[in-house]
């Protein structure tokens, strides 16, 4: 594996702006001179890189022709079939090439498009007048900026306005074409701000409560529920419910000591060693080592050794598309969970962060970066997209650059969600994507009960619901609705509209769940934000100048937590095999069918758990209820919340030693 040094990551820093610098004073110089092209002929229209929601019915105008858009071209793989069969055949356990992973210039030369086709596409763009701001090495997509006006005419096509998730959104009316000479070498053709909306699976308990009164809380709770270090360490007593009246109350956050006991960490201080965990996100925090060791001092963990957290970033100047993204300050809490939680595991090993300058191209580019240069073999990605809601064309394009990882030995863990099956933002049930591609991990959620020795007790299905506890009229107490309430949010999961159920989930995935299909998650960790971790941050309080206040603490949940924690098992995994597991799912699943593999089954209890929170922001008090996420459930064996089942030490050890 090739190290990335400290002065290597400040110089990819400065390269990545003064070519991105370069890119737009190159097309703002062409601009003038160009002429519209020719309009192709039907044949080579793309219908499918037309996004979902871009229909009639959400159309609420033209944009102005100056505006600015992203696009994003993917290029045909030269033989798809063969780059798959490969990818497959590497990643499984007892066939001959197990293991015999290809180089990165290897893989490139042997799989990726021609770099005629690049050049040729490249020439095109520019010679529209659009601003091409990167090409990876391995040539599998072209990333550029255009006006409406040069989008209209280089793709002949009419992007309009659409409403969706409460955004506006610009994208293309109809299928946008290329010319005959480049639509052959074309797989999609990404023209809309949708992947704009990729967000970090993040979640609060306290997130998105509103007070009753004046955005101030009404007055004291009916219940004062303060929060427990470990599972039930605080009881309260409460209104009768699942047939008990005292409940333990919502879990402050849990510290690394007792996530290392919960989940079979042996040795600390050298967990992970030799290993690189590398973490994608949008944008870059301006404190996050500082935080980091400040968390690792006040927690009882070793602070990085000098260049063992590393990370390649782009100038802040360069930061794209900030609104639609979410602002800096949106991803901040993402990467400092994201770092303190591999750091919390995997204490020994390296860390490797690489930030997209938006949350749309900028992370298939900061995913490049590491894998055109294999700058790590494990790599955590807490995103995702709402649903497959993405045209069907990108999704196939961005499934190559799984491929790659694949055939390079690079696995890619990404978090499944945390909207449960994400038919109330949709209207139907889908998976979120990218974890529901074939070759990537996806990680689902689960709510972990720890005890007081730090001891593992027991873990459910990450399915939240409330009930707000209220004062009756003659001064009992109630619920202000039926239990179990309302659904809060929830592992993601279920069945792909798009991809075809791979061999290795066969046998696995009960049939009538996967109907043919993908079914994701492919395994579970903590995620549940009632019983969710602690993380150290300075907040960003000015996204233009990325100034931060001072340091605080606070706790995290969701599949953004999951997922470092999936990752950082792994490294801890390879570090004691002294194995690359790469592409992990068909090793996962071949692991789960022994019964000593270490995976823990997460089923149903028989007695509801459920937990009391007070509110700091509303000033209310809830009973939570656990293990019900939409349409998605737990089960015995494998179940589309929690895949085959949590993540352990010993369960990455046994699926790193096939």
């Amino acid at each position: 594996m090739k190290k990335v040094s400290t002065s290597h990551s400040r110089r990819a820093t400065r390269l990545l702006a003064l070519g991105t610098s370069l890119a737009f004073a190159v097309g703002l110089t062409a601009t003038a001179a160009v002429a519209a092209p020719p309009t192709p002929p039907p044949s080579n229209n793309y219908p499918g890189s037309v996004p979902p929601w871009a229909g009639s019915r959400a159309k609420t105008g033209i944009p102005l022709s100056n505006t600015t858009v992203e696009g994003e071209i993917y290029l045909n793989l030269p033989d798809a079939g063969a780059a798959k069969a490969f990818a497959t055949a590497v990643s499984t356990p007892g066939n001959p090439q197990y293991q015999q992973y290809l180089s990165p210039p290897d893989w490139i030369a042997k799989y990726g498009p021609a770099k005629t086709d690049v050049a040729a596409l490249v020439d095109y763009l520019k010679g529209q007048g659009m601003v091409v701001t990167s090409v990876p090495a391995s040539g599998l997509y072209v990333v550029f900026r255009g006006t409406v006006a040069q989008i209209n005419a280089a793709f002949s096509t009419t992007e309009q306005t659409y409403a969706f998730q409460g955004q506006s959104l610009i994208g293309p009316s109809t299928a946008p074409s290329l010319p005959a000479n480049l639509a052959a070498k074309v797989q999609a053709i990404s023209i809309d701000q949708g992947r704009l909306l990729t967000r970090p699976s993040l979640a609060t308990a306290g997130s998105s409560d509103q007070a009753q009164t004046s955005g101030k809380p009404v007055g004291p709770a009916p219940v004062d529920a303060p929060c427990s270090n470990y599972w039930e360490q605080n009881k309260v007593t409460v209104p009768a419910a699942y047939g008990a009246t005292s409940f333990g109350t919502a879990i402050c956050g849990y510290i690394p000591a007792q996530l290392q006991g919960a989940y079979g960490v042996t040795s600390p201080s050298t967990a992970g060693a030799g290993q690189t965990v590398a973490i994608i996100d949008a944008y870059a925090s301006p404190s996050i080592e500082s935080d980091a060791n400040t968390y690792s001092q006040k927690n009882g963990l070793p602070a990085f050794k000098t260049g063992q957290y590393q990370q390649i970033v782009p100038d802040s100047r360069l930061f794209m598309d900030q609104a639609l993204c979410g602002q800096p300050s949106g991803w901040q809490g993402e990467q400092t969970l994201d770092v303190e939680a591999v750091h919390g595991l995997a204490a020994a090993a390296n860390i490797l962060y690489v930030g997209g300058n938006n949350c749309g191209a900028g992370i298939d580019v900061a995913m490049s970066t590491i894998l055109d240069q294999k700058l790590s073999t494990i790599v955590s990605n807490s995103y995702g997209y709402v649903g497959e809601a993405v045209s069907p064309n990108a999704l196939m394009g961005m499934q190559n650059i799984h491929l790659q990882a694949a055939g390079e030995g690079v696995g890619l863990y990404f978090s499944s969600g945390d909207n449960g099956d994400e038919k109330a933002s949709l209207g139907y049930a889908s998976p979120d994507f990218p974890a529901s591609s074939p070759f990537v991990t996806a990680v689902g959620g689960t709510s972990l009960a720890v005890g007081k020795n730090n001891d593992y007790l027991f873990e459910t299905g990450w399915g939240t619901t409330r009930n707000r506890i209220v004062a009756n009229p003659d001064g009992s107490l109630g619920y202000a609705g039926d239990l179990p309430g309302v659904f809060r949010f929830g592992a993601g999961g279920g069945t792909s509209a798009v991809f075809d159920q791979p061999d290795y989930q066969k046998g696995t995935v009960p049939a009538a769940l996967a109907n043919g299909y993908r079914v994701s998650p492919d395994v579970a960790s903590l995620a549940d934000p009632y019983t969710g971790y602690q993380v150290g941050i300075s907040p960003i309080t000015n996204d233009h100048s990325l100034n931060t206040g001072s340091y605080e603490t606070t706790g995290y949940g969701g599949t953004s937590l999951a997922c470092p924690l999936t990752a950082a098992q792994m490294a801890i995994a390879q570090s004691a095999t002294d194995k690359t597991v790469g592409f992990a799912n068909p090793a996962i699943y071949a692991a789960a069918k022994t019964a000593a593999s270490g995976a823990r089954d997460v089923m149903p209890q028989i007695n509801p758990q459920a937990m009391v929170f007070s509110s700091p922001v509303s000033g209310n008090s809830y009973l939570v209820g656990t293990d019900k996420d939409t349409s998605l459930s737990t089960s015995p064996g494998y179940d589309d919340v929690t895949g085959v089942g949590s993540m352990t030490v010993p369960f990455a050890t046994s699926i790193a030693g096939q």
